[in-house]
């Protein structure tokens, strides 16, 4: 008994039409007649089309389909379609290599914008500034939490802020301020964390003594 496998078999130009359309595809390159050719083309179409019956009436849909016999066809097949044939040299032109930026960046866990977002507050307005000024801070705190894991001081974001603004920003005192309380808040919150953390992991004392007292009983 000869087995027919399909790795034994002719690779599929567009697999997900499945062999059966492949070899439907493969019989219109017999007809000799181009009527009749166009005929059984139209014919393959729409079981085709079956396939996806809810994009059936769509024209773009349709488009595609044509389009899929002629590339199944290895562009072979003469038929006359409602719409233009396609090339090979079309399908097969590549994309043009994508230039990624490359620069250098000082200080990698706060990212390449946090540079664009303080030279726009370098030359904004004073209360335009404060308000983005704020959000920035915030946002370099998290990161170097992130980043470093422990909070930094405000005299570590300063020198950041400074050195990534090529000395445009000075944070004031007032700046310096906000950041030191925003850091306790962020401390007390982690140690009341640890603290629940701790308790949850301490049995029950009342677990404890309910079974002492239903051994004693037995």
């Amino acid at each position: 008994m000869n087995k027919n496998y399909n790795y034994l078999r002719r690779r599929l130009i567009i697999p997900e039409y499945g062999r059966h359309i492949q070899e439907m595809v493969d019989s219109l390159l017999e007809i000799e007649d181009r009527d009749e050719r166009t005929r059984q083309a139209k014919a393959v179409i729409a079981v085709m089309g079956n396939l996806n019956p809810i994009l059936h009436d769509s024209a773009e849909f349709a488009h595609k389909l044509w389009d899929h016999l002629f590339i199944m066809s290895d562009f072979r097949l003469d038929v006359d379609s409602p719409y233009p044939r396609p090339m090979r040299e079309e399908l097969e032109v590549k994309p043009e290599k994508l230039e990624y930026p490359q620069s250098y960046i000082s200080h990698k866990h706060y990212g390449k914008n946090i540079i664009r977002m303080l030279n726009r507050v370098a030359y904004a307005d004073a209360s335009q500034a404060r308000g983005e000024m704020d959000n920035i801070l915030r946002y370099m705190r998290n990161k170097s939490v992130e980043y470093n894991q422990e909070i930094p001081t405000g005299e570590m974001i300063a020198n950041d802020v400074l050195t990534l603004s090529e000395g445009a920003i000075f944070l004031g005192d007032d700046c310096l301020q906000k950041i030191e309380m925003e850091n306790k808040t962020a401390s007390s919150r982690q140690k009341s964390v640890k603290r629940q953390q701790q308790k949850s992991r301490q049995p029950q004392k009342g677990g404890r003594k309910t079974t002492q007292r239903h051994n004693s009983q037995k």
